[in-house]
């Protein structure tokens, strides 16, 4: 009987001596001494990230425009920076003089053969505007025809000794701007056909970045806006939109940005062919920010914590935040906090929600005080 009146006090007693253990235990867990801040709100460029190819701005073919002659020198290779009219590759001109040779003389019995037709076309006309009998119609249209087929032969040869004559000036590979070449085909003795491809050309050495950007952030970009691209020693090629392309890929959606770049005087042009990533420069939008320390992800979340003010203990409670745009130390917060908060500045990772901290600083006395 007495057993049974003792049980609930004894039961009683273990729960109050555990509650008073629990809440000792709580009370001497040491704080998390931290610095907190207040987010600031500052003007922060606006920049697009995509990638893109490095292009040549207008790639000149160069070939053969005559056939069946022998490459006798080059002078232009790949990484040569040459002007418009230097001389490039020198093909053999020993048969076409030679044709010029045959064919001038054609062009002298040509001209001997229409004196002879001409002087016998005009004795023709004579007699028959004398009403002769010397001399019949028929006779008189056959020297007629025969004036006009030797003027035409005469104009044929001339034609012909003009064609070889332009096969030989052609024979002489000249640059047709200035630019860098960026490939070389020809070769020393190779016997070339017309048309033949023997170097490309870089035209003004101006090289091009094609950007490709989504669609929907077309809006926000038009001819001149100004583009960069890091470099690996950290300085930048900075550049201009000259054209947007009027289609989107059909495999990727992605609109090609024509981007006209300005080669840098302390580093290295991009490659053709490099796939670079770059970015446009929108202009600038005010963005609330804190430093990137203050960020902590969990479950693929992106968190910070926020000081309770007035709480006693001080505690934290934990926002989840969507974050933009980085700027050296600091980062954008979208949403999930207030202008007023007290940010935790560094630590997150150490702290869950509800965790008892040590404040060290104040970001309004501080400000006060250096006023």
């Amino acid at each position: 009987m007495k057993s049974s009146r003792l049980a609930p006090l004894l039961l009683a007693l273990s729960l109050a001596t555990g509650a008073a253990g629990a809440q000792e235990t709580t009370q001497s867990s040491p704080a998390l001494s931290v610095e907190i801040a207040s987010p600031e709100s500052q003007i922060w460029p606006v920049r697009l990230e995509t990638n893109g190819r490095m292009q040549a701005w207008h790639e000149a073919l160069i070939a053969a425009e005559t056939g069946g002659q022998r490459i006798e020198s080059v002078n232009g290779d790949v990484g040569s920076v040459v002007n418009k009219g230097d001389v490039l590759a020198q093909l053999s001109t020993d048969t076409l003089k030679n044709t010029i040779i045959q064919q001038e003389a054609t062009v002298l019995s040509a001209e001997a053969a229409l004196e002879q037709a001409k002087a016998d076309a005009d004795r023709a006309r004579t007699l028959r505007s004398g009403h002769s009998t010397a001399i019949s119609d028929q006779q008189v249209t056959e020297y007629l025809v025969t004036e006009r087929k030797a003027d035409a032969d005469l104009a044929s040869a001339k034609a012909a000794l003009a064609s070889t004559q332009l096969d030989l000036e052609r024979t002489t590979i000249l640059a047709p701007d200035d630019g860098v070449i960026s490939s070389r085909s020809a070769s020393m003795g190779n016997v070339v056909a017309s048309g033949t491809e023997l170097f490309r050309l870089i035209r003004q050495s101006r090289i091009e970045w094609q950007a490709e950007v989504p669609i929907r952030f077309l809006g926000h970009i038009k001819e001149g806006t100004e583009v960069a691209i890091p470099t690996p020693i950290g300085t930048e090629v900075l550049g201009k939109v000259r054209l947007i392309s009027p289609t989107a890929s059909e495999t990727t959606g992605r609109v090609i940005v024509y981007c006209a770049m300005t080669p840098p005087a302390d580093a290295p042009m991009p490659k053709i062919g490099m796939m670079v990533s770059g970015h446009f420069n929108l202009g600038d939008t005010e963005a609330l920010t804190v430093p990137a320390s203050a960020t902590s992800m969990r479950d693929g979340f992106i968190y910070v914590f926020v000081v309770n003010e007035g709480a006693e203990p001080t505690t934290v409670t934990r926002k989840r935040v969507e974050i933009g745009r980085r700027n050296d130390d600091r980062v954008e917060i979208l949403s999930g906090i207030e202008v007023t908060d007290q940010i935790v500045q560094a630590g997150g990772a150490f702290l869950s929600e509800g965790s008892v901290v040590n404040v060290v600083n104040n970001p309004a006395k501080d400000a006060e005080a250096s006023q």
